[in-house]
């Protein structure tokens, strides 16, 4: 199966994340039902915890070995990558992070305050530059066009939608808010983020406290 290389070099750029809980307040219907698209964020700083659960219901693993994941792939292929551009969480330095779905951890890409440029590089849309953290949904085609060719392109979309609908709906079940954004420069997305050549940006999902006005 073809994988992405995790960008960091040393043990120390790597944060094991809290083990994520597979009960919670809410039920899905609930959760569906309060489901809102909102772009309005709190200063409020996220948990580590909160950032780890979401983290799961976006990509983690839920079978044995290498399969099974919280979002069906075609094939068992899995061609996304998690992306998270952390401003604002407790226990964590700002920065941009990739997710090891696998061993449940966050890999340090660089670190720094990248979200004014992420909120830059999305068409100038400033109210994800308020969120606490933002996810990025990014993809490799080569893991599915190898084997269901131009067609894998519209297997990989579909997947992101799963992957990011739970990630949304484990947002509300946290009380947080959040809002899928399509419309960004990919390569300047690419370029703020640090992404690989091998993969593209997707969807752009800023989470936090909803704000007045949300």
């Amino acid at each position: 199966m073809l994988q992405a290389t995790l960008l960091t070099k040393s043990a120390e750029d790597k944060l094991q994340l809290p083990q994520p809980f597979k009960k919670g307040e809410f039920s899905l219907e609930e959760v569906l039902a309060k489901r809102r698209s909102i772009r309005s964020f709190s200063p409020r700083p996220l948990s580590l915890k909160q950032l780890s659960q979401i983290l799961w219901a976006a990509q983690g693993v839920t079978g044995e070995g290498d399969f099974g994941r919280t979002s069906p792939s075609a094939g068992a292929l899995y061609p996304l990558e998690i992306f998270v551009v952390v401003k604002r969480v407790e226990g964590i330095e700002a920065g941009v992070y990739q997710y090891d779905p696998f061993r449940h951890t966050l890999e340090l890409v660089t670190k720094g305050d990248y979200i004014q440029d992420l909120a830059e590089a999305c068409l100038s849309q400033f109210f994800i530059s308020q969120a606490p953290v933002v996810f990025v949904i990014a993809a490799d085609y080569d893991r599915v066009t190898w084997k269901y060719g131009e067609r894998g392109v519209r297997y990989v979309y579909i997947e992101a939608g799963h992957c990011a609908q739970n990630l949304c709906l484990q947002a509300v079940a946290l009380n947080l808010a959040s809002v899928p954004v399509g419309a960004f420069w990919d390569r300047q997305v690419k370029e703020v983020i640090f992404l690989p050549d091998d993969l593209d940006p997707i969807y752009v999902i800023p989470v936090g406290y909803p704000g007045k006005g949300g």
